[in-house]
């Protein structure tokens, strides 16, 4: 293949962590923290320099615990703890100034007052743009949102793809590449169709992975990948590349994982715990 692809180089020496780029991750909702976890250190892993958490800020203390790394953003909440539509000004004014790139939906749930954050804010992000888990739904409900972003990445289940297009999870599954392609060119988004065979399409160009296996069929799995996808792009990193890149890396790791921990025992993270082995084969091979 002749693309370019930064995170197969070598990094130069006078580096700082500003060069490698800052995601903030948008999610996280009581019972749900270990959602926005997965994905931030996963982004981590994958090369991003920085990785913000916003997150409602009665739950705030729950991250800076579980996490080391990652940092939280604690935004206004509803009294029991779900992101308010008053968090929009703090998360705008922070994506605006410090972001380089956003990832919303992991564990964001499907709260009224959360509906309408999430409808408020998506429009007016002008950073690139991962949508994930339940902010889909969320969108699924006014699609004419997506047009008014560039080209963001979408990383539906077909049961999310669902929500999106109306159909039914059998007849996405009987034509999985047609559906997510011709979605991608309906609302000019990068479509990521989770799943055996994960397509990966921009309505022109498709590519269908092939690394994976079915012990990554468990809690956290998908938010491990937003992660992934989010830490490339972050980093400089063309968007249909993060979206296909991310997708192999993340099946390649579940693949590693599930050669030592077996598919019945197989979690998230470790997923992650493979990331490291994954990058470093990938850049001794150069091409692949």
């Amino acid at each position: 293949m002749n693309e370019k692809i930064k995170f197969l180089k070598n990094r130069k020496k006078e580096s700082h962590k500003g060069d490698y780029g800052h995601l903030f991750i948008i999610g996280g909702s009581p019972g749900l923290t270990g959602a926005v976890c997965l994905s931030g250190i996963s982004a981590l892993r994958s090369g991003c320099g920085l990785v913000t958490i916003g997150i409602p800020e009665g739950l705030n203390q729950i991250i800076e615990i579980k996490l080391t790394e990652v940092m939280s953003f604690p935004l206004p909440e509803t009294k029991d703890h779900y992101f308010s539509l008053n968090a929009y000004e703090k998360a705008i004014d922070f994506i605006e100034k410090k972001a380089d790139c956003v990832l919303i939906g992991p564990g964001i749930s499907l709260h009224p007052e959360t509906k309408k954050f999430v409808k408020r804010i998506i429009p007016e992000i002008k950073k690139p743009l991962i949508i994930d888990a339940d902010a889909l739904k969320i969108v699924s409900e006014n699609l004419e949102i997506l047009k008014s972003i560039e080209k963001p990445i979408l990383t539906p289940h077909p049961g999310e793809m669902s929500y999106l297009t109306g159909l039914s999870i059998s007849q996405i599954q009987n034509k999985r590449e047609k559906v997510a392609e011709d979605f991608a060119k309906k609302y000019n988004v990068i479509i990521v169709l989770k799943g055996y065979n994960t397509v990966v399409t921009d309505g022109e160009n498709t590519y269908i992975n092939l690394t994976g296996n079915p012990g990554m069929a468990t809690a956290g799995s998908g938010d491990v990948l937003s992660g992934i996808i989010g830490g490339l792009l972050a980093s400089g990193e063309d968007k249909f590349i993060s979206a296909k890149y991310g997708v192999l890396i993340h099946g390649l790791a579940g693949d590693l994982a599930e050669k030592e921990k077996g598919e019945v025992s197989l979690i998230a993270s470790d997923i992650i715990e493979k990331l490291p082995i994954v990058f470093k084969l990938l850049k001794r091979r150069r091409k692949i």
